[in-house]
Formats: structure tokens, C-alpha cells, sequence
């Protein structure tokens, strides 16, 4: 039985990478998990593995808990497809997506062929290069994750709300009777103090 050792990374951090030896007779389930525990993510998410050619373009899709509609369409299940069913080429390579929510995007290349040693147990990380990028909740906690690359942004726009002009319009009218008031209440009151300053003047006179 041939072992396979797939040389992954990621697209986007060229300095993270992984190699993985897997029995031929594993699953791309198997792969999939083998994957993630040398990265630390979680498994559990929606993902896919795409045959493709030598420029990464995507052709026939193997899934891992897929979507309804994925499903109707008849997917293939990661559970279910062999590795060595898809191989046709001794470098052959897949697109693989972790998490469409909060997507990864990797690269999947078989490396070179072995001859199965029956003291291992497969798959096994051969090589591991680089920490891959850490996911973290956010400020709030909820389950959306962020990687510790970004630069996180506490204010979502739509919660920044913005007058619209009547309101404004209407707030600077509130303001100008609000002065008006106080004015007229200055002038008021100084024409009492006139008042009181005239009536002592009388008093003194007297």
C-alpha cells in the first residue's frame, strides 16, 4: 500500500507549511483532520477540497459538512471519497478551503509516494514549518472568528447612526428658541433691576 505525503500551506502565509504522510486508502476526512491538528484549528467547520491543475484552478468538489444545497447537488463527502480515487497525477494538487464562514484558503500538493511503513501510524506530520495564524473571538465574544493579524474594529458602521437632515434641521430650531427664551429672560431681568434701582432711588429722595 502507497503512502502519500502532501505538502500543504497556506495561500496567504507562504511561510507556514506542513507535510503529511497518509495511507493511499485514507480519506480525504482523514486528511482534512490530519491537517488541523497540526494547525490547531478546529475541524468541525464547513470545508473543501477542490481537484485542480497546476494554477490551482477548482474543479470537483469534496466536501465536508456541506450545505443543503451542496448536498442536492450531489457533492462528493470527504467521508466517503479515498485519496487514491483522485489522484492522477504523481504531483497532483488540491484547493482546499477551511471555514467559508471565516475562510482559509490552502494548497494541497502531493510531494512523493512512499512505501508504507506498518510500525507507523498515518497519518503523521513528517515536517512542520511556521506557526499558522492564530483565530480568536472577538471584543464581544460571539463566535466569529479573526485571525491575530487583523486589526480588529470595535464599531461596526451600521451601529454609527448619522442625522438625517430634517432631524437636524428640527434640533438647531430647538436651539434657536432655546436662546430666544434665554434672551428674552436676560432682558427681562435686567429691566426689573432698572426698576428696583429707580424705586431706592425714590425711597432715598424721600
Amino acid at each position: 500500500m502507497a503512502v502519500y505525503r502532501f505538502r500543504v500551506s497556506f495561500e496567504d502565509y507562504d511561510d507556514v507549511i506542513r507535510e503529511i504522510d497518509i495511507k493511499s486508502n485514507q480519506t480525504f476526512k482523514d486528511l482534512h483532520y490530519a491537517i488541523h491538528k497540526s494547525i490547531g484549528y478546529d475541524p468541525e467547520k464547513s470545508s473543501s477540497f477542490y481537484v485542480s491543475n497546476d494554477h490551482w484552478i477548482k474543479n470537483e468538489e469534496i466536501a465536508y459538512l456541506p450545505s443543503e444545497k451542496k448536498i442536492d447537488r450531489g457533492v462528493s463527502l470527504m467521508e466517503n471519497a479515498k485519496l487514491s480515487s483522485h489522484i492522477d497525477d504523481p504531483h497532483q494538487k488540491f484547493y482546499y478551503i477551511y471555514n467559508f464562514e471565516k475562510p482559509f484558503d490552502f494548497h494541497v500538493e502531493l510531494i512523493k509516494i512512499l512505501e508504507n511503513n506498518p510500525t507507523q501510524i498515518y497519518p503523521l506530520v513528517f515536517k512542520s514549518v511556521g506557526e499558522a495564524p492564530k483565530i480568536i473571538s472577538n471584543i464581544l465574544g460571539s463566535p466569529d472568528e479573526i485571525t491575530g493579524d487583523e486589526d480588529p474594529d470595535f464599531l461596526d458602521d451600521e451601529t454609527i447612526l448619522i442625522a438625517d437632515e430634517d432631524e437636524l434641521e428640527a434640533l438647531n430650531s430647538d436651539t434657536e428658541e432655546g436662546e430666544d427664551e434665554e434672551e428674552e429672560s436676560d432682558e427681562f431681568s435686567d429691566e426689573f433691576s432698572d426698576n428696583e434701582n429707580y424705586d431706592q432711588d425714590d425711597y432715598d429722595r424721600e
